[in-house]
């Protein structure tokens, strides 16, 4: 079975009836077939409108705001952050569209067959936490709504568990719809987000017309210092703020592979991506900042949940024009960030048993147990624990792959080997162990000093503390460098016979 390469360099396996035996093997991960591979740049693009505009992404924009940030310093560690960001997510990008593979398989070449799912599980669980956090405030929104409309019934119903039983109802409800959208596999998913990509800016700009008409236009806000200032107050925030914008899409720099693996060509995808993710969240985050600072002038108090600002206006329909833009937004971020990643690394974990759509709904039960509502219920654990924590651990999965694709591999993998035990990428009973040291060194370094909210004041581990500012790029930089230094004596071995031959 010799793989072939076509045009743009993109890799085909061609008839794959020899991998089925394979339990490593089903469909849903097989490579996909160059004729296939379709995406075009404006897909990618269309892509990242529809993950970036959504109200997490305004939240976590907002949630600078009520740390004490100004308007400028919020901006300037957004961009940054996207722009660090980008390049790993690009770097992974090109083996999905090179070999058609999704990410699960594409750690399989470093990770080893059996130790893939290392990698995947953790990205998988992490994309479980974020789905219940979309869904979440999804709901709230439609609970939000339907309040405007229906009146205070809906909004003083009986408190079960903490929340009216109608919120309960709203998050139910919400979690349904996206489920049926997943279930219908996807090619429902890539729809559904060119439908909804040049709609899902008119909710936030509704929200930033409202308060600006209201704070009496941009004067205000501008001119609103915030509460830190420009000297160590800042910079103590910036760098944990700055780790937690990266950590925000530190998910997707694992699995583009994922989308990447449709793309018609690296040129194509980049492209996309570049003019994607970049712009989309810059246009997102000054929405963000301009609303939540307008709010601030408008109601005395920092309001970075959309949702909740939006039920303070006087306007029934501005509310509910806003909040259904929204919902739809929300909808199209959480099924492509967050369902269609885990789907695939549940089903990498049993191939002959899970199903793309099954693995989509077991990550919205798994959603739903994490208890969502908690994590998001405050600024100050939403940045600095949840998207700290995670940030580093997939920091350190993000190093071992770009070291072992562009330094080790140079980009050369066997294709049909990722799906055979008997291939090269068994390594030691399916499992890498130097992969999996990198990936301990990188993420010991990022989150071993882990303090504030649920980890203790001092840090897990004292020593550690301060590196906890820089998670992801202490995992990042410790699992890339230590990857390489642990492959040296396999790439000397490896030189030596090419030389001889």
């Amino acid at each position: 079975m010799e793989p072939t390469t076509r045009e743009h360099s993109r890799v085909d396996l061609g008839d794959v009836r020899a991998l089925r035996g394979s339990r490593f093997f089903n469909d849903e991960l097989a490579p996909v077939p160059v004729e296939k591979r379709t995406w075009t740049t404006y897909n990618y693009f269309a892509l990242w409108m529809g993950m970036a505009h959504n109200i997490p992404s305004y939240a976590l924009a907002a949630s600078l705001i009520a740390l004490g940030m100004n308007w400028l310093q919020a901006l300037i560690t957004i961009t940054v952050g996207n722009l660090i960001v980008l390049a790993p997510m690009l770097l992974n990008s090109h083996a999905g569209t090179k070999y058609g593979i999704p990410f699960p398989v594409f750690a399989r070449a470093f990770y080893g067959l059996r130790g893939a799912n290392l990698a995947a599980l953790l990205r998988a669980f992490i994309a479980c936490g974020w789905f219940g956090i979309q869904t979440w405030v999804g709901g709230e929104a439609i609970y939000v709504i339907v309040g405007r409309l229906a009146g205070s019934g809906w909004r003083d119903s009986a408190v079960i568990a903490g929340q009216h039983w109608t919120m309960w109802l709203s998050f139910a409800v919400f979690w349904l719809l996206q489920m049926l959208i997943i279930w219908r596999g996807m090619e429902a998913v890539r729809k559904f987000e060119n439908w909804t990509a040049p709609l899902v800016s008119v909710g936030f700009l509704i929200l930033l017309g409202y308060v600006l008409v209201k704070a009496g236009g941009l004067g205000p806000i501008l001119h609103d210092s915030g509460k830190l200032g420009w000297g160590p107050g800042f910079w103590k925030v910036f760098a944990p703020s700055l780790m937690a914008m990266i950590a925000f899409w530190s998910t997707l720099s694992l699995n583009m592979p994922d989308f990447t693996r449709f793309g018609g060509s690296q040129r194509k995808q980049m492209r996309g991506q570049i003019l994607g993710l970049p712009t989309t969240m810059t246009f997102i985050a000054i929405v963000a900042i301009l609303t939540t600072s307008g709010g601030h002038v408008l109601y005395g108090q920092d309001i970075w949940d959309p949702a909740q600002l939006a039920d303070k206006f006087s306007s029934p329909v501005v509310v509910v024009v806003a909040l259904i833009a929204l919902v739809l937004a929300t909808i199209s971020a959480n099924l492509a960030a967050n369902v269609v990643s885990p789907s695939y690394d549940f089903s990498n974990a049993f191939p002959k048993r899970i199903t793309f759509a099954l693995g989509g709904l077991i990550t919205g039960v798994i959603g739903v147990l994490i208890q969502p509502w908690r994590l998001y219920s405050d600024p100050d654990i939403y940045i600095f624990a949840w998207l700290g924590f995670y940030g580093g651990l997939l920091g350190a999965v993000a190093g071992v792959l770009v070291a072992g694709y562009w330094v080790v591999k140079r980009t050369r993998l066997k294709l049909a080997d990722l799906y055979l035990p008997s291939g090269q990428y068994w390594f030691t009973a399916g499992w890498h162990w130097r992969a999996l040291v990198a990936t301990l060194i990188g993420a010991v370094l990022a989150v071993g000093g882990a303090y504030g909210g649920p980890f203790p004041a001092d840090g897990l581990i004292p020593f550690l503390k301060p590196l906890y500012d820089y998670n992801w790029a202490m995992g990042f930089v410790g699992a890339f460098v230590g990857y390489i230094l642990l492959s040296l004596p396999v790439n000397a071995h490896r030189n030596e016979e090419e030389t001889s031959v």
